[in-house]
């Protein structure tokens, strides 16, 4: 069974269910008062190779939703990964041209370099070095995706993170947004031998900017010194963390960049030992546990809804650039 990659259209059937979660009084007492509600490790992604999409973006996808990993990553469908490439200057315009989605939202996190956005329901904007844009594609928009011009005429390095969530069935259809953030807008909150800035969801107190539709935690943390990150989420919530750079210790182990780790729902605590030099980004999330039919640039439920996206969009219901 194959899924989209974001270069080719596929098709995809996942069924979903819901993962119960019990136990006894007693065991639960024991689980907060010892280390027995650490989330245990359940997959560790490698990428193995890199391609592009469009002409700006040489990316890694670490994970699509497939099996078993679907039940440990959604909220989240997929996620692409460009790794720092240096570009050399240009008159020509790098991306992705124009192009729809429904039925999810795009989140794009730029860490270096700058990308130029715009949509059909008259979202868009420029992001650079630290900024995050959020597009909820939901009822329809076409888009495309590009270096910022300024970017594109003297050039230099780029990275970035593409990550696809999925909305409930009820949310679906609703109207799209887009949410363009500063870096400055971010908390930071402060640790020793680093920070985290809390793009969405809470950490410590501190609250990121950005709206979700479903309960989502989003961190970026950085270390100037080997640090201990105590991060804790919602029993029975997903949880995903990708190394950008430098190295992570857990359950014994090291991990190195471009690794993700992917956890158990079971638990609340991930005692993260992170080395000096080094760069997560978190992703947290409440499971979308609903059946899942995935073609190209749509995400739905059910194969008729997949239909009625693709008519739309030849129909031009989606809007046009």
């Amino acid at each position: 069974m194959k899924f989209f990659d974001r270069r080719q259209l596929v098709k995809a059937i996942i069924g979903l269910s819901g993962l119960a979660i019990t136990g006894l009084a007693s065991w639960l007492s024991f689980n907060r008062e010892g280390n027995m509600s650490q989330k245990k490790l359940k997959f560790v992604q490698t990428p193995q190779e890199q391609h592009w999409v469009g002409d700006g973006f040489f990316v890694h996808t670490l994970f699509h939703p497939v099996g078993d990993m679907y039940k440990h990553t959604t909220p989240f469908i997929l996620m692409d990964y460009a790794p720092p490439k240096n570009f050399p200057q240009t008159s020509a315009k790098r991306g992705v041209g124009e192009h729809p989605h429904r039925g999810f939202e795009t989140v794009t996190f730029a860490f270096k370099g700058e990308i130029e956005h715009r949509d059909s329901s008259g979202g868009g904007g420029v992001i650079g070095t630290g900024d995050l844009q959020w597009m909820t594609a939901a009822a329809g928009v076409v888009h495309d995706e590009f270096h910022s011009r300024d970017f594109a005429k003297i050039g230099g390095d780029f990275e970035m993170v593409q990550l696809w969530v999925n909305l409930p069935a009820k949310d679906k259809m609703t109207k799209p947004k887009y949410q363009g953030r500063k870096d400055k807008e971010f908390p930071r909150v402060p640790l020793d031998g680093g920070e985290v800035k809390v793009y969405a969801g809470e950490f410590k107190d501190e609250k990121g900017p950005c709206e979700t539709f479903t309960p989502i935690n989003m961190y970026n943390v950085n270390t100037s010194d080997v640090c201990n990150v105590p991060l804790k989420f919602e029993e029975g919530s997903n949880t995903l963390i990708l190394v950008m750079e430098g190295t992570v210790n857990y359950e014994g182990k090291s991990f190195g960049e471009k690794s993700l780790l992917i956890f158990e729902r079971e638990g609340e605590e991930i005692p993260l030992e992170v080395e000096a030099n080094s760069r997560l980004l978190v992703l947290n999330g409440e499971p979308i546990d609903e059946p899942i039919y995935a073609h190209g640039p749509f995400v739905m439920n059910t194969k008729q809804e997949i239909i009625e996206a693709i008519e739309d969009f030849q129909a031009g219901k989606m809007g046009r650039l």
